[in-house]
């Protein structure tokens, strides 16, 4: 995706071993790209061993490589992107057809942090209530990473940006952005391969989780659990 001075989004993908969920995501922006609002893809990443690297080259995206660490690395992803407008988007996400239109007219805005509803690649009643409950937190103030943010470059250095930390850097940022935070008109959908099966265990310990970092635990011991 060749850079254009005149487009206003940098789109930062944070990345590790994404080499099966990338190629879709990337896909779905060439649409932009062609319309002049992607000035370009910086894919961030936290030392794949795939081909995730290879993938990104042949898209025509920026590769950055660093620790992993999803908060250091859309940091360092955000820092190295030369848009007017970021817009943090995971690995795994799908955009709908037709998404250009409702960024365009978030952009014509000229401010304020945009977040997407969320929706699961699954069916069933699970997925819908997973889902349901994330878009009543977003509204609340507290959309995750998955939805989506889309918001000017000023606001993001303004909010203090993304901190480097391996987990709760999307609630960190929310915090900062309370009063700035508003809907997009789109829906993203996102991989249900880590809750397939635990639907409902998953979303408590998410709730949990939540939890313990309100309550002065460290992103690294939440982040260690998390991973067990």
């Amino acid at each position: 995706m060749k850079d254009d001075d005149r487009a206003p989004i940098s789109v930062v993908i944070p990345t590790l071993n994404a080499a099966g969920a990338l190629p879709g995501l990337l896909g779905d922006l060439v649409t932009g790209a062609v319309q002049g609002l992607v000035r370009e893809v910086v894919v961030s990443d936290g030392g794949s061993s795939d081909a995730t690297a290879a993938i990104a080259a042949a898209a025509g995206a920026r590769t950055l490589e660093g620790p992993p660490g999803r908060g250091g690395q859309l940091r360092r992803g955000c820092a190295a992107a030369r848009g007017a407008w970021l817009w943090s988007l995971h690995a795994d996400t799908r955009l709908p057809p037709g998404w250009t239109g409702p960024a365009e007219r978030f952009l014509a805005r000229g401010t304020g942090a945009g977040w997407a509803r969320l929706s699961f690649r699954a069916g069933g009643l699970p997925p819908r209530w997973v889902a349901g409950w994330a878009n009543l937190r977003s509204r609340a103030g507290l959309p995750y990473g998955d939805q989506g943010l889309l918001l000017p470059r000023a606001l993001y250095d303004a909010s203090g940006g993304y901190p480097d930390q391996p987990l709760m850097e999307d609630v960190v940022l929310a915090r900062n952005l309370r009063g700035h935070l508003a809907p997009l008109d789109l829906v993203l959908s996102t991989d249900a391969a880590r809750y397939e099966g635990r639907w409902l265990r998953r979303g408590a310990a998410n709730l949990v989780t939540l939890a313990r970092w309100r309550a002065g635990t460290s992103p690294d011991r939440l982040a260690e659990r998390y991973r067990r």
